[in-house]
């Protein structure tokens, strides 16, 4: 086991509070030298970028179909850059993204980038991206490095990256992507798309969809003075007569809906009116129902008159013609119809939901029935949609596809979605067909790995426009592990639907540890919580079966705590992601 499935299985352990078993004597170590990677075309898979000394999550020895082609060189002390040692294996619940869970996550491994540096996945612009380069950074080949070029000086270092990150890189430069931080893979998906054409569609298509446009009010609200209560339309302290006609008979009530202009009140006159009715000219107040006494049959007093006023909603006290009711980018809610409707409008502006489809990947998942046959059941398949439908997409289509290479390739460049939503195949093996046919179609890697557990291994990619498109769409790879899936759910395809929505990015509230939290030493955490007590003593609380391969404790959690590296202790504050429901 390596030293990163050991730190992820002694976090699970901890968390869920059994006794850690006793390990297996280690295995002899030797050392391997860093593989580099200069020729983007003679990489067979894509690789992350460990940091010094970090193995893969324990991958082992690299297979023969892993790494054609490729050149090593490695300053002495440097650990390797692919996997572990011999004999290193999988257990337990390790965020590995290996097929003993729910779904296989097909390279759930370590992806801290180098120690001391941060460098965002190719965090593009703010619009629309550009298709002429893969975000990458180069490195030169260093051969068998003997310790000169990690002696850099700082400022060497300083111009390296800034010339990575400015200059203009040609087709051919398609070197590796580093891991994001989780912060900057959150940047980076919300600033990797503009929000998608406007339109305007009438009030009962626009639920869901988010406001293009401010509303702005188009008459006073309420237009004209109205009566909030059922009962009399008073003139005037009281006592009162009822209002009569030049006949001498008694006035008929005020209805809400009646057309006809309400009669003049005079001092000491009330007529009948019912709640929503215009108020008549010259009344002071509206006496209700309950309150009024009649005397004789032909007068009306009141053990306590109304204070003038009462019960009348005057015109305008909600807006005035011209107010600003609701800014853009707010979500098309019930109410947000209703006061639309009220305020005028038939018609809204809008931006559209982004459509969004599923390709679940792996021959070895089960659509139905108990697991069997070394098969599992498809966890991701029933969730994912719904997930995203709650993020505000519309979900066309959830296909799947197994483990075909040439299916994967017709969905992805066939496809008329905003946002595709992969599961599982995101890293090397020999049925990960992912990043293969990305590079196929000559996509662009904003994110490739993020400094988070569970779910590093997710990434995000722009793709060009197919023929007869404008806009050219997203794919979001999504590791097969369930929570290391959802953690790339709400670290990359959340952003980014809001940005193609047209919506703000919220900020993060904070909540206080109930309790301590075991961290990643480089690495962020997801961990599933739950709220407990009110007030000054409300605390979040973490909760078991939080393994990347496990559902229970999100299933039944309130939020997911953001644990920065090294953990958190009780009455520490930290920030929330909520979950969209």
């Amino acid at each position: 086991m390596s030293g990163s499935d050991e730190l992820d299985e002694a976090i699970a352990l901890a968390n869920s509070g059994r006794a850690r078993p006793t390990p297996p004597p280690a295995p002899r170590l030797k050392r391997i030298r860093r593989i580099r990677w200069d020729d983007w075309e003679n990489l067979d898979e894509d690789e992350f970028d460990p940091g010094p000394g970090e193995d893969e999550e324990g991958e082992g020895e690299q297979p023969a179909w892993a790494g054609q082609g490729a050149r090593s060189g490695t300053a002495p002390g440097q650990g390797p850059a692919r996997g572990g040692h011999p004999g290193d294996t999988r257990h337990g619940d390790q965020d590995t993204g290996g097929r003993n869970a729910g779904n296989r996550g097909k390279g759930d491994q370590g992806t801290g980038g180098r120690s001391g540096e941060a460098r965002p996945g190719g965090a593009p612009s703010p619009g629309a991206p550009s298709y002429d380069a893969h975000p990458a950074d180069s490195r030169a080949d260093a051969g068998t490095d003997t310790g000169g070029t990690a002696r850099r000086t700082a400022s060497r270092e300083s111009a390296s990256r800034e010339a990575r990150h400015t200059a203009p890189r040609q087709h051919g430069d398609r070197s590796r992507v580093s891991a994001a931080t989780w912060s900057e893979a959150v940047a980076t998906a919300a600033g990797a798309a503009d929000a998608l054409p406007s339109a305007t569609v009438p009030l009962d298509r626009a639920l869901g969809h988010t406001l293009a446009a401010a509303v702005t009010a188009l008459t006073d609200l309420p237009p004209f003075d109205t009566s909030a209560m059922d009962g009399w339309a008073v003139c005037g302290p009281g006592p009162w007569v009822p209002a009569r006609t030049a006949d001498g008979a008694e006035r008929p009530g005020l209805l809400a809906g009646d057309r006809s202009e309400p009669p003049q009140l005079a001092d000491g006159e009330a007529i009948r009116i019912a709640t929503g009715a215009r108020v008549p000219p010259g009344t002071s107040a509206v006496l209700r129902w309950e309150a009024a006494e009649r005397i004789g049959g032909a007068r009306l007093r009141s053990p306590s008159p109304p204070q003038a006023g009462a019960d009348i909603r005057p015109r305008g006290q909600e807006c005035r013609e011209g107010d600003a009711l609701l800014p853009p980018g707010r979500i098309v809610t019930p109410p947000v119809l209703g006061l639309a409707a009220a305020a005028g409008y038939d018609e809204l502006e809008i931006v559209p939901r982004p459509r969004a489809e599923v390709l679940v990947l792996g021959d070895e998942l089960l659509h139905s029935g108990l697991p069997r046959d070394g098969r599992i059941r498809d966890a991701l398949g029933p969730m994912v949609g719904p997930w995203l439908t709650a993020l505000g997409a519309e979900v066309v289509a959830t296909r799947l596809l197994g483990d075909d290479a040439e299916a994967l390739h017709e969905a992805v460049s066939g496809t008329t979605a905003d946002l595709i939503v992969t599961t599982g195949g995101t890293a090397r093996g020999p049925v990960d067909h992912l990043q293969p046919t990305l590079r196929r179609m000559d996509a662009r890697l904003l994110v490739r790995g993020v400094r988070v557990r569970p779910g590093h291994p997710m990434l995000l990619a722009a793709l060009r426009p197919q023929q007869g498109r404008r806009r050219g769409s997203h794919l979001v790879g999504l590791p097969g592990n369930p929570l290391a899936a959802l953690s790339g759910l709400v670290t990359l395809a959340a952003p980014l639907l809001r940005a193609l929505a047209g919506r703000a990015e919220p900020e993060l509230r904070k909540a206080t540890l109930g309790a301590e939290v075991s961290g990643h030493p480089r690495d962020t955490r997801l961990v599933p919580v739950r709220h407990e007590g009110s007030g000054i003593r409300a605390r979040i609380r973490p909760l078991r079966y939080a393994g990347p391969s496990m559902l229970r404790g999100v299933a039944s959690c309130d939020a997911l705590a953001v644990v920065p590296p090294g953990g958190a202790a009780p009455g520490e504050d930290v920030p929330l992601v909520e979950l969209p429901w």
